[in-house]
C-alpha cells in the first residue's frame, strides 16, 4: 500500500488556498491508488519547534543526542518522510520565499550524516528519490507572462530538496490570490487543466 506524506505550512491551515490546491493533489493520487494511506502534518499552526542546541551539537559530529530536544523531533520528521512513497508539500509564497514553518521543517530534515552526506564531490543526498509535489499559493505572481515579484522559493526547494535526494518535483501553483475575484477563478481553472493534463498520465 502506498503512503502519501502531506506537510502543509499555511497559518490559515484548511482554509488557504494552498491545502486546497494540496487537496486536489491527493484526491487525483487517490483516484489512481485509491487504497494509498494520507498522513497529514499541519504545521502552519507554529506547533513545530525550531531546532536547538542538541541539534547544533550534533550537526559538529558523530555525537549520538538522538533522545535529547529537538534532534529526537527531527529524527521522528526524517523517518516519517523516509516512510513516504508520495511527498505533497502544501505552502504559501510569504515575503518572496517560504513561511518560516517551512523553513523550520528543512531545519529538521536536512541534516548530515543523516539526510545527506559531505564527499569530496560535495554534498550527495542519502534519501531514495520519489515523487514530491508542491502546491503554492501566492498573492502575487512569480511566472509567466504577467510576473510582477521575484520567486526565491521554488528554487531554494529544488536546490534543498534535491541536496537529500529527492530531485523528482512538480511544481503546482495558485497565483494572484490577492488580485480580484474573476482573476482568483481565472488561475484556479488554469491549475485545475494542469494538473488533469499531468495526472492523466501519472503512474505512481
Amino acid at each position: 500500500m502506498k503512503t502519501i506524506l502531506r506537510v502543509s505550512f499555511s497559518p490559515r491551515g484548511q482554509a488557504s488556498e494552498s491545502h486546497r490546491l494540496s487537496q486536489r493533489i491527493v484526491d487525483l493520487l487517490l483516484d489512481r491508488q485509491p487504497g494509498a494511506e494520507v498522513i497529514d502534518r499541519d504545521f502552519g499552526n507554529g506547533s513545530l519547534a525550531q531546532v536547538d542546541g542538541s541539534y547544533a551539537q550534533s550537526q559538529g559530529g558523530p555525537v549520538d543526542v538522538s533522545s535529547d530536544g529537538s534532534i529526537a523531533q527531527s529524527e521522528d520528521l526524517i523517518g516519517e518522510l523516509e516512510r513516504a512513497d508520495i511527498l505533497i508539500i502544501s505552502t504559501p509564497m510569504h515575503n518572496l520565499t517560504m513561511p518560516s514553518a517551512l523553513k523550520a521543517w528543512i531545519d529538521h530534515v536536512v541534516r548530515v550524516r543523516r539526510t545527506f552526506n559531505i564527499t569530496a564531490a560535495g554534498k550527495v543526498g542519502a534519501l531514495r528519490d520519489r515523487p514530491v509535489f508542491l502546491a503554492i499559493a501566492s498573492g502575487g505572481r512569480y511566472s509567466g507572462e504577467r510576473a510582477n515579484q521575484p520567486d526565491f522559493l521554488t528554487p531554494y526547494l529544488r536546490a534543498i530538496l534535491g541536496m537529500i535526494g529527492l530531485k523528482d518535483l512538480t511544481f503546482f501553483s495558485v497565483q494572484g490570490t490577492g488580485s480580484s475575484p474573476d482573476a482568483l477563478v481565472e488561475t484556479r481553472t488554469r491549475t485545475e487543466e494542469e494538473l488533469q493534463t499531468y495526472f492523466s498520465t501519472f503512474q505512481a
